[in-house]
């Protein structure tokens, strides 16, 4: 049995990183609130004056808030959004603050289960992580626009990576993709590691979810899949540094207009190829939580618009490579994706009067990284380490004792 003093010390470092955690979440929603109006929670406000639309019987995709946001997400999530105005929009604010604050500390629980499986949940790894995420300019914008994409983030992540029941796994990512679509990549990376009935959940529970928005909302449903769900035009300037994704990088760099479609599909296809294959053999590995995070920051470089709040799954990847075991180049390449996430280069090279060639990369620093970690994986902490794996997996969990040693 473990000691006092023991306990004690492995208690006090983890209490102090979670006090610095909840400061932290607490000025970070304080200076939310002091932003302007048009500039306080915008996203969240789309959600709700988007939902108040469809009580009001008014179209869902002619909604279009004061600031010029329209609704972009599939039937389903507007659903889904009907629930936030049983609340009045300033008292849902609060909330939702406090609900991404805790969907941040969830992601390093999860994280640091994954990244040390063996590790107590109340030492100070996980505060640590959960401390480091909320500092990104991911986790920043989710909180400044009041962004659901983080709460996707931790769907897609708890379920890949095995942290759900057996018999529901795959339901998660389902419903994530049916709230925002580029989850639905989840899909690919459980058929191609023949985790056969997660992904037929997956599927079914996606068409369930696409079902549902339809008898809902009959009218908006045929508009939105006949046409609405490709039109990025209405997203935003998809060309803007905001948008650090594949598709972002070739309209910055100025691609003749009747290159850049085939181009940006062609270099997405080979990314995400390559972060599925590399996941698969993660995944095969024991490494479940490593292939979660590959495929999710393929998602972040091949949709066509990727804004900072999307960005959560590089941060991870960053925190992954540090926490590897045995290779310095994880680590030095996890400061760097981690710098990355947290310090905006372009702005920093602007300020400094870069060369245009320097600005450019600046200004396409995190599309890159996260590319990089595509192609170059996350690498295999628990085979480095020479320990058990850190998520059984149907082969590693029904394999004979003889053959597991």
């Amino acid at each position: 049995m473990e000691d006092r003093p023991a306990r004690l010390t492995r208690f006090v470092p983890a209490a102090a990183l979670w006090a610095a955690f909840v400061a932290a979440a607490v000025v970070s929603s304080v200076l939310v609130l002091h932003r302007p109006p048009d500039d306080r929670l915008s996203d969240l406000h789309i959600y709700y004056g988007a939902a108040e639309a469809v009580r009001a019987g008014d179209a869902l995709y002619g909604y279009v808030a004061e600031n010029g946001g329209p609704f972009t997400y599939p039937p389903f999530a507007a659903v889904l959004f009907l629930t936030l105005t049983w609340a009045p929009e300033p008292a849902l604010r609060l909330v939702w603050l406090a609900g991404t604050a805790a969907v941040v500390a969830a992601l390093g629980l999860v994280t640091a289960r994954l990244v040390r499986p063996g590790s107590r949940l109340t030492g100070p790894l996980a505060p640590g992580i959960a401390l480091t995420v909320l500092v990104t300019a991911s986790a920043q914008s989710n909180l400044r626009f009041g962004q659901v994409s983080v709460f996707l983030v931790l769907m897609a992540l708890a379920d890949a990576a095995g942290l759900t029941p057996a018999r529901h796994r795959g339901v998660l990512i389902g419903v994530a993709a049916a709230i925002k679509l580029t989850p639905l990549l989840f899909v690919l990376h459980l058929l191609a590691s023949r985790q056969t009935l997660p992904a037929v959940r997956a599927i079914a529970t996606f068409l369930g979810c696409g079902v549902l928005g339809a008898l809902a909302l009959p009218a908006d449903s045929l508009t939105y899949w006949s046409g609405t769900v490709v039109r990025t035009s209405r997203i935003g300037d998809l060309a803007s540094t905001g948008n650090q994704s594949i598709n972002g990088v070739l309209l910055r760099a100025d691609v003749p207009g009747h290159l850049l479609t085939p181009l940006w599909f062609a270099l997405a296809a080979a990314v995400c190829a390559v972060a599925l294959w590399r996941a698969r053999r993660a995944w095969a590995a024991g490494e479940a939580g490593r292939a979660a995070v590959l495929v999710g920051c393929a998602t972040v470089a091949a949709s066509p618009v990727s804004w900072t709040h999307h960005q959560v799954w590089p941060a991870l990847a960053a925190i992954m490579l540090l926490a590897a075991p045995g290779r310095r180049s994880h680590r030095i390449g996890g400061a760097v994706l981690l710098l990355t996430a947290v310090v905006s280069l372009g702005a920093l090279c602007r300020a400094a009067g870069a060369y245009p060639g320097v600005q450019f990369l600046g200004d396409n620093a995190r599309a890159l990284a996260t590319v990089a970690v595509c192609l170059a994986g996350l690498g295999l902490a628990r085979a480095v380490a020479g320990g058990p794996p850190a998520v059984p997996h149907p082969r590693t969990a029904t394999a004979p004792a003889g053959a597991r040693r």
